[in-house]
């Protein structure tokens, strides 16, 4: 366990051109009520600071803005915009896109980074979710610093993360909201009287 888990920033990748939904602003939909985006930064409540990467939005008032450059240049750039106001020892590392992302999760993710470089939640399936961990700001600005590629798997991978299950249910903290259906169903999932 880290030694103060309370001690991270939460770096929230709010860019990306959401192609499959027709380039909509994706962290914007609103999902039971409320922006993508202010689930997730919800759920990362306990960070000493939110910083998001992307464009300008009307919500989040107290997050630091950054963008990558140049604008839509990926996972990795972002990233690397992001890190960049990074203080704290540890970072949460997230899309803006995580409905039922919950802050027991960022928990259970820095609980499990134990003596490691960091923690990623895995789905049912077994597969990373590579924009749902916590990571070791040292480590990962080493690591993205040697990182030439532009794949997150490239960066985070070799830090070997502890792998974190969590119960699913109807409601797992890695659905993401790719499409109009997955927004659909994230937001009749969210409704009050579904919760």
């Amino acid at each position: 366990m880290p030694s103060d888990p309370a001690l991270f920033d939460a770096v929230l990748l709010a860019g990306g051109r959401a192609r499959r939904l027709g380039g909509a602003d994706k962290p914007a939909a609103p999902v039971g009520g409320r922006p993508l985006i202010e689930w997730v930064a919800a759920a990362a409540s306990g960070a000493s600071r939110t910083i998001v990467v992307g464009p300008p939005r009307d919500v989040l008032p107290d997050a630091v803005r950054v963008r990558e450059d140049p604008p839509g240049a990926g996972p990795v750039t972002a990233l690397g915009a992001g890190l960049a106001e990074v203080r704290a020892p540890w970072v949460a590392l997230l899309a803006a896109d995580l409905p039922f992302l919950r802050p027991a999760h960022i928990t259970a993710l820095l609980d499990a980074a134990g003596e490691r470089d960091g923690a990623v939640l895995v789905d049912d399936d077994g597969r990373e979710q590579w924009l749902a961990g916590c990571w070791r700001a040292g480590r990962l600005r080493d690591a993205l610093a040697a990182y030439t590629g532009a794949s997150l798997r490239g960066v985070l991978g070799p830090l070997d993360p502890a792998v974190v299950a969590l119960p699913a249910g109807d409601r797992p903290p890695w659905y993401d909201c790719d499409t109009p259906d997955d927004l659909a169903r994230a937001d009749g999932l969210a409704r009050p009287d579904a919760l």
